[in-house]
């Protein structure tokens, strides 16, 4: 089957003008012309930081996400990471578990052989991972459809975390946490990442918990701190 390719029609004053203002080349200005990006949006599309970013908290069962793993943490249980073959599903697999090993947890990952195996979930796969004592398996890039794959996983006594950027069908697989942006009820704004987006999302919302969770042992143990300061000196007199 032949395939005919079609130019964006652009508006080339427009692009001038972008690309003299903003000293950026053709091919940028274009492609943020061409994206429809307004003018007081450039300067953060081209150079995000941390206070542009949405709460991660806003995309369905993130919360429940989080505190899973990071009770798996505190619990020292073997988490493996499930990805797709593609270039999406390995660059989720390797921010995740990036990140999570930086933290000192036990995580491994699996990827399908494209040819025997094809895309997504599937049972064999389960089983090998069940017949490895994983407690724990977080599905990137991958995941959604996988309904009767994660049905078996249940049986099999292995908790699943769903992190998936494809279109959600009538029912949800029935893992701890789907977080997927095109989920019904997602009101994340931008339901339109890729599988690593979604992923980044979920460590976001990991550094955010840990970090808070932090200050608030810290703020305990200053608190303790000057109490037991006050006790010595009423004391010592």
């Amino acid at each position: 089957m032949t395939k005919k390719w079609q130019i964006y029609e652009s508006n080339n004053e427009k692009i001038e003008e972008i690309s003299q203002k903003y000293n950026l080349n053709k091919l940028l200005a274009t492609i943020l012309v061409n994206r429809k990006i307004e003018e007081n949006q450039i300067e953060i599309y081209l150079n995000p930081n941390r206070k542009n970013f949405h709460d991660p908290f806003l995309m369905p069962d993130m919360e429940i996400a989080v505190n899973r793993i990071l009770k798996a943490m505190k619990n020292k249980e073997k988490i493996i990471i499930y990805g797709d073959y593609d270039v999406d599903g390995i660059t989720s697999i390797t921010v995740l578990k990036s990140f999570l090993k930086d933290r000192g947890i036990d995580v491994d990952q699996y990827i399908p052989n494209r040819l025997e195996e094809g895309y997504g979930l599937n049972n064999p796969a389960v089983k090998k991972i069940a017949e490895q004592d994983y407690d724990l398996m977080i599905t990137v890039d991958c995941g959604i459809s996988g309904i009767e794959e994660i049905k078996y996983a249940n049986s099999l006594g292995i908790e699943t975390i769903v992190t998936d950027h494809h279109e959600v069908g009538e029912d949800l697989p029935d893992a701890i946490a789907v977080v997927d942006a095109k989920r019904k009820d997602n009101i994340y704004p931008c339901r339109d990442l890729a599988g690593v987006g979604v992923v980044f999302k979920l460590i976001q919302a990991l550094r955010n918990k840990i970090r808070t969770r932090r200050k608030r042992i810290s703020k305990i143990l200053r608190y303790s701190m000057c109490r037991n300061n006050i006790r010595y000196r009423s004391i010592s007199r």
